[in-house]
């Protein structure tokens, strides 16, 4: 398996010497400059190429390995196939990635948002900060902030009580701030920081998509874009839903395994894969991470590895430490590394710490939210641990 790194470019408060002092040797990166819907250009490919693999001398090398992402315009989600134009300029930036010999792409179908929570910097028993979904607090948020036509058919009458509740209790700061959170682009997302009214009127524009029509619409993208993949002989890796449940009335599409089951169906090119993210899914208590690995094993080609800790009812949560939680990522990687070994070296998976806490000197730095250096390294550090017990030295 091979050690990746998350990497927002040449601005990130976390350089590429950073990166080399973590042991990681494969990039996960993109280029986060280019406005969605604007095919990449080969040339602006090799230029972030050369910033990575331009290795100074006396230090470790490091590849590009992995985009994430390539974002998919909201045209796409919302009517599939009919959205011709941007299909056409995603697959212009497959190629130009492709040119430039990296093989992985990752990418998510999250209409509107991208992955959501309520908190940044959540504080966890050791003082360092976690990012955290907290239910009633969205909730309150959702019903008495945001307040979409319909919203109160998406709650029991009880969750209604106590979002009212946490809602009343709530500063006007404190709920300024849960509003910047969840309309604001968080790394990796598809949108563009939003107003309350203009997020109400992006969620308009799907009224009449539900899950069975996004998973169509999704459906139609990739039989669109895997010709062009498998020509390439480059593995597209759908990301889950980031909480795996709807969430402000919008369907949600890759949550379980019977979601991938049904995509893999649909669409049975060895071109479409799955990124594996045990956090993400793991939030959900009847997901099987194992079970999920071993039944897909062949079609992950790109893995994000943390854990979350579910609380109370289930439906919050917060990112724990990367052994810690509800995860057992030691049964993952066992799963993981048996595929890895049935692989060629060119083809074996590359993962990932994700996210991480913030903790020690970061908690002074200014850092990319779930992206700090050192919780990162910690879980690099652990997960490397397990693997060498497996006697499956990563490169």
């Amino acid at each position: 398996m091979r050690q990746g790194w998350r990497w927002f470019g040449p601005d990130a408060p976390v350089t590429l010497d950073d990166v080399r002092q973590t042991g990681a040797t494969n990039i996960v990166s993109a280029l986060h400059q280019v406005p969605i819907g604007r095919a990449w250009t080969e040339g602006e490919v090799r230029q972030r190429q050369a910033l990575i693999e331009t290795t100074p001398a006396g230090r470790s090398p490091l590849t590009w390995s992995v985009v994430e992402s390539i974002p998919i315009p909201d045209a796409v989600k919302r009517t599939g196939g009919k959205a011709k134009a941007e299909i056409a300029a995603w697959i212009a930036s497959l190629e130009a990635v492709a040119a430039c010999g990296i093989k992985i792409i990752c990418y998510n179908f999250m209409p509107v948002v991208d992955w959501t929570r309520t908190e940044l910097d959540f504080v966890t028993p050791t003082g360092a900060t976690a990012m955290r979904f907290d239910h009633e607090r969205f909730a309150a948020f959702d019903l008495f902030v945001l307040n979409r036509p319909g919203v109160e058919n998406d709650y029991s009458e009880a969750d209604r009580a106590r979002a009212k509740a946490v809602h009343d209790s709530m500063t006007e700061a404190e709920m300024a701030e849960i509003t910047r959170i969840i309309t604001s682009a968080l790394p990796g997302s598809t949108t563009e920081p939003m107003t309350v009214p203009g997020f109400r009127e992006k969620l308009a524009a799907y009224d009449c998509v539900d899950a069975k029509h996004l998973r169509q619409n999704l459906i139609e993208f990739l039989k669109a874009v895997t010709p062009a993949a498998e020509a390439l002989d480059v593995k597209l890796t759908l990301h889950p839903d980031d909480p795996p449940r709807p969430l402000f009335g919008l369907p949600r599409i890759a949550s379980t395994a019977d979601d991938y089951a049904a995509l893999f169906d649909a669409v049975p090119s060895a071109a479409n894969g799955m990124c594996f993210c045990t956090g993400s899914l793991g939030v959900r208590a009847d997901n099987d991470l194992p079970g999920i690995a071993r039944r897909f094993a062949s079609r992950i080609h790109f893995a994000h590895l943390r854990a979350t800790t579910r609380e109370g009812d289930g439906r919050s949560f917060h990112e724990s430490a990367h052994l810690d939680g509800d995860v057992d990522m030691v049964a993952v990687l066992k799963e993981l590394v048996a595929e890895d070994r049935r692989r060629s070296p060119q083809h074996t998976i590359v993962f990932r710490s994700d996210h991480g806490h913030r903790m020690l000197d970061d908690l002074e730095k200014t850092v990319t939210p779930g992206y700090p250096a050192i919780g990162r390294l910690r879980g690099l550090a652990e997960l490397r641990g397990i693997l060498h017990a497996l006697d499956a030295r990563p490169n």
